[in-house]
């Protein structure tokens, strides 16, 4: 079956820039990457064809070859898939071209070694906890070091692993494909650039083993909902000679009955009688800190009315600044009154009505009331 025209692989005109290879290529792989599409083998396909497309005309050289002879520049000297032979399925890794373009999945250049996975772990505290700080006791299953090979992989117990002879060392070796020299990851050590002559027998040369450990996670003082804590180095352990994964710490805080948090600010809703309300008080009011607060109530006070305090909030993340406190009150309604509660309020009502009958504001929202009525039944 003939193969595609590499141009017509990446959607791009002949004269096309390295800009704009670049750009197709940059949207086609993620689009039919394997990591995006587990098990598509249609989509796995395709990310080979543009993956090859793409190495080809990114390359001035391979690219004038390819113009002038088409396929056949690449298909002297073996009849495998891809370029020359060159088998995608050789190098252990669909993602490698994907990495080297996009810089996912590898710590650094050159020999590659199996550095361990970041791990992410949740942990759920109280908003008091939050407010002052805290330590969080983790359980994480985990790979961590070999006991049996002291993380070498080697049965013959702090014996490291041997350079590759046949990479020597180099993770990858070169052949002869063509008109070009094509590199290939080395087939003895999958890359590793070293081999364990004598693997051992209970992480079978991994120099990792599956364990769960226990963790203390400091929480700061001020952690807000959803913030991310990395412990560096406290993720899966690497392979011989790497280093470890990262530990990602999700924290949320639980909801509080009392009080709402508000960035470093804290709201707290407080009821209030209708006689402290109309009359004024004092009253005592619990802080997020565990202390208490005294709030002076005006007389007059309506539902809905705030009183700062100022400094009772949260501390801020990296600042010496505090956030406030803000008290919000809610006038409540007498519920089943006595007979003497009744006729005070009566009495009370008798004479707010008489003493607001000569008030403008009272005859004015009577008048807009009555005029709104009249307006709708006409």
């Amino acid at each position: 079956m003939a193969k595609q025209d590499y141009y017509a692989t990446l959607g791009v005109a002949k004269n096309a820039s390295a800009d704009d290879l670049k750009r197709a290529y940059r949207k086609l792989a993620m689009q039919y990457h394997p990591d995006r599409n587990p098990g598509d083998k249609q989509a796995e396909a395709r990310f080979k064809d543009v993956s090859e497309a793409y190495d080809i005309l990114k390359d001035d050289q391979k690219r004038g070859a390819y113009d002038r002879f088409g396929h056949a520049a690449f298909e002297q000297g073996g009849g495998g898939p891809g370029m020359g032979g060159f088998d995608f399925s050789a190098t252990g890794d669909l993602g490698d071209i994907f990495d080297q373009m996009f810089g996912m999945g590898r710590r650094g250049g050159g020999q590659r070694t199996r550095t361990g996975a970041d791990l992410r772990q949740g942990v759920e505290i109280e908003l008091a906890e939050a407010f002052s700080g805290t330590k969080a006791n983790l359980r994480v299953p985990t790979r961590v070091k070999c006991e049996a090979c002291e993380g070498s992989g080697s049965q013959d117990k702090g014996r490291a692993a041997e350079t590759c002879p046949t990479c020597q060392g180099a993770g990858k070796v070169r052949a002869q494909q063509g008109f070009f020299l094509i590199e290939r990851t080395c087939p003895t050590c999958a890359g590793q650039g070293r081999v364990v002559r004598n693997p051992c027998r209970v992480c079978h040369g991994a120099g990792t083993a599956q364990r769960e450990r226990t963790l203390s996670v400091p929480i700061p003082a001020g952690v807000e909902d959803g913030t991310r804590i990395r412990l560096s180095g406290e993720g899966e352990a690497g392979g011989p000679g790497a280093q470890n994964g990262d530990l990602y710490v999700h924290v949320s805080i639980r909801p509080h009955e009392f009080f709402q948090r508000e960035q470093a600010n804290v709201l707290m809703r407080v009821p209030l009688r209708m006689t402290q309300a109309a009359l004024g008080d004092d009253i005592e009011v619990p802080v997020v800190d565990g202390s208490r607060a005294k709030v002076k109530i005006p007389a007059g006070t309506q539902t809905g009315d705030q009183f700062r305090l100022r400094g009772k909030g949260f501390s801020v993340l990296r600042s010496a600044a505090r956030g406030d406190m803000f008290i919000q009150v809610a006038v409540e309604t007498p519920q089943n009154l006595s007979a003497k509660q009744r006729e005070l309020l009566e009495a009370f009502e008798a004479e707010a009505t008489h003493s607001s009958k000569g008030s403008p504001d009272h005859e004015g929202f009577f008048a807009k009331v009555a005029a709104f009525f009249e307006g709708g039944r006409g």
